[in-house]
């Protein structure tokens, strides 16, 4: 029989008061096991903890920050900065009074609830079910597709600790959470959420939201309304619905499920919801910042963090000094009544100015960044670039004589030809129908590679005139491509942040382009060469520099645009005229007043001064327009014999037809008015009367044709 402790301790406490049955010595267990000892380590381990947690909560209280008990952090806003520091811009939220969720239609309270936190009347601020539910579907997908804060906890985030993503900010958000359960009501803790969260647009707030989106009231949200609003919040900069309404819509699909599934509403009433549509209330267009500030937080949403308060800073890479400088010469052209832009960067893409109009003001829309138009024979770049990685060298000959494909005639400047020419003399003098030659032997999917190859993302239709530059693009992807030649690599992207410019580092002058991530091309180098050619005589001489100068020239259809686009030192800059309506500017060329502007710019910048005259001036000053570009088939381009066009055989380097006899040549147009369209019956005829003798076709023995060029090895 086992011996009973116990009981032979109470009998001797019973028999003699002396006794003290404590000093009774336990007799030991034969059989020791850890479950005698282990309430012993189990008691050591809770008073552990509970210092611990001591210390903790001294931790929190000194380091959360609770001083400011209930009162949200301050308004959001951001502050623009120059490369130097200087601010440039400042943009505050759109914020308007907070909301009670008590006077709330209840399905406003309700979408939110469950999308957001389902469990929000059953938790304590944290939600353990809540988080494990959020990490089992996340390990299940692979990715990141739920989260487990609750509504409390984002409130603390917003409120208090701000969205740094870090150990330290979730403990202090965890424990903020517990100190708001403690002192508000569900009811408010919902109610200062809705009036502090972030819905995209820098709109913060359910009021704001409602007036922004819907222009009504929080307490008129239709079902749909509320829905759509409850799904923003998870990603408002991706999912703002005048960005992008259709996910806008699709997560407001989610929501109404959501819905269901909480039993807040039926299936029947899910079924009823149609898509809300926006009202988007009118805004404060008061300028508050520039062309450039405009740009960079376009930018700037797609990067971000989602969700932001407080004070953020920008720093740009403006460089303020060029930027008024760029101003200053806008304001100096001269421009009578049309409108103008201009855009400097760094080689590497870093946008260092840019001037979208002459007054932003009166008019806030960027020509630099938003207008897509015409770009002239400043697209000749691509075509040219298309030929030289064929084999095509400077001297290959190309022929500078009147052509006709189907029923569209292109046609020179002033209808001026010089017969069979070297490649970089048509590309100087910016020869239209030399042009389109080069193109149809390279192929126009060649040309539209060397576009993309550059950066240019416009729509580019394979038209027999697109290398004319008939095809809407904007001056900053045409200027980043011209930044790619200067900087020997590809592709360039323009850039206004300064956290995203690239950094050269301890080789980056050794090794610039392979450094930053740019692809070698052996055409650039006789590219160079071409631009260079166009400023010293060709086209572009007015922008001539006192240094090694490249660009080119380009005038639209009808004088609707003139650009000028080049390089010089360690500055690329795009310059573009025109008007608003697309009215014509008589007369002005690319290489006129775009010229003269980029030139001023540049003298100034880069501390230059023009280039001195040439010794022996020209007989007449070469320009260029592209004359009758409007392709007549834009849809469909068929040849004379009914066969697509790459099936029809071409000879670049053939003469031109012989006129038929009695046939008249249209009178030469004036200088300054455009050209008239020719029809599309062939060349234009020669007559003995003309007043410009026919230039000979020159076909210089032993040549090939332009389409078969013979390699350079260049």
């Amino acid at each position: 029989m086992a011996d009973d402790y116990p009981s032979r301790a109470r009998q001797a406490y019973a028999m003699d008061d002396d006794t003290d049955w404590l000093d009774i010595p336990e007799p030991e267990d034969p059989h020791p096991t850890s479950a005698h000892r282990w309430p012993r380590w189990f008691s050591l381990g809770l008073k552990a903890l509970l210092v611990l947690f001591v210390l903790l909560v001294a931790w929190l209280t000194f380091t959360a920050p609770l001083n400011r008990s209930l009162q949200p952090l301050g308004a959001p806003s951001l502050v623009v900065l120059a490369s130097n520091g200087e601010t440039i811009a400042r943009r505050g939220a759109i914020i308007e009074d907070a909301v009670d969720v008590t006077e709330l239609p209840p399905h406003v309270a309700q979408a939110f609830i469950a999308v957001e936190d389902r469990r929000f009347f059953r938790h304590i601020g944290i939600d353990p079910y809540g988080l494990a539910r959020a990490m089992t579907r996340n390990l299940g997908s692979g990715r990141m597709v739920e989260g487990g804060s609750t509504i409390t906890q984002q409130l603390a985030k917003t409120s208090f600790t701000g969205a740094d993503r870090t150990g330290t900010r979730k403990i202090q958000e965890a424990f903020i959470a517990l100190w708001l359960e403690a002192w508000l009501t569900k009811e408010d803790i919902l109610s200062r959420y809705l009036s502090n969260v972030y819905f995209g647009d820098n709109v913060y707030g359910l009021r704001a939201a409602a007036h922004h989106y819907f222009s009504v009231t929080p307490e008129d949200l239709t079902l749909e309304q509320a829905a759509m609003l409850a799904g923003v919040v998870n990603a408002p900069s991706r999912l703002a619905p005048t960005r992008n309404m259709e996910g806008a819509r699709e997560r407001a699909r989610l929501v109404g499920r959501r819905m269901v599934e909480a039993d807040f509403i039926s299936e029947r009433e899910r079924r009823s919801m149609r898509p809300a549509r926006l009202r988007v209330a009118p805004r404060d267009r008061t300028p508050t910042g520039t062309y450039f500030a405009d740009w960079v937080l376009a930018e700037t949403a797609q990067v971000e963090d989602e969700e932001t308060y407080g004070e953020t800073e920008i720093r740009t890479t403006l460089d303020i000094d060029l930027q008024r400088l760029a101003e200053r010469t806008i304001r100096g052209a001269g421009l009578g009544r049309a409108q103008a832009a201009l855009v400097a960067m760094r080689t590497d893409g870093s946008v260092v100015a840019m001037v979208g109009g002459r007054n932003y003001a009166q008019n806030a829309f960027n020509r630099a960044t938003q207008a897509r138009r015409q770009s002239g024979s400043t697209f000749k770049l691509f075509t040219y670039l298309a030929a030289l990685r064929r084999g095509y060298s400077l001297a290959t000959p190309v022929a500078d004589t009147p052509l006709t494909i189907g029923d569209w005639t292109p046609q020179n400047y002033g209808q001026s030809y010089a017969g069979t020419i070297p490649l970089a003399e048509a590309f100087a003098r910016s020869s239209n129908v030399a042009t389109v030659r080069v193109s149809q032997a390279v192929g126009l999917q060649e040309v539209i590679r060397a576009a993309r190859d550059l950066g240019v993302t416009s729509p580019l239709p394979a038209n027999p005139s697109l290398p004319l530059g008939t095809a809407s693009t904007t001056l900053i992807e045409m200027t980043a491509a011209y930044a790619a030649v200067a900087a020997d690599g590809y592709p360039v992207v323009p850039n206004g942040l300064a956290e995203r410019a690239p950094s050269e580092g301890w080789f980056g002058s050794w090794f610039p382009a392979q450094q930053r991530g740019l692809q070698r091309d052996p055409a650039f180098a006789p590219m160079r060469d071409l631009l260079a050619g166009v400023v010293q005589r060709g086209t572009g001489t007015a922008a001539n520099l006192s240094v090694p100068t490249f660009g080119k020239t380009g005038t639209t259809q009808d004088y609707r645009d003139a650009l000028f686009i080049g390089f010089a030192g360690d500055l690329v800059v795009g310059v573009w005229i025109g008007n608003d309506d697309n009215r014509p500017l008589p007369g002005i060329t690319g290489g006129a007043l775009p010229a003269r502007i980029w030139r001023s710019f540049m003298t100034e910048a880069l501390g230059v001064s023009a280039a001195a005259p040439a010794p022996v001036p020209q007989a007449a000053p070469l320009t260029e327009e592209s004359g009758n570009v409007t392709d007549p088939n834009a849809n469909s381009f068929l040849g004379p014999d009914g066969l697509p066009l790459e099936q029809i055989p071409f000879d670049p380097s053939a003469p031109p037809q012989q006129p038929s006899e009695g046939e008249l040549q249209p009178a030469q147009p004036q200088p300054g008015t455009p050209p008239v369209r020719q029809p599309p019956a062939g060349p234009p005829p020669q007559t003995p009367q003309q007043t410009q003798p026919r230039q000979p076709e020159v076909r210089p023995t032993g040549e090939r044709p332009v389409e078969q060029p013979r390699p350079t090895g260049r």
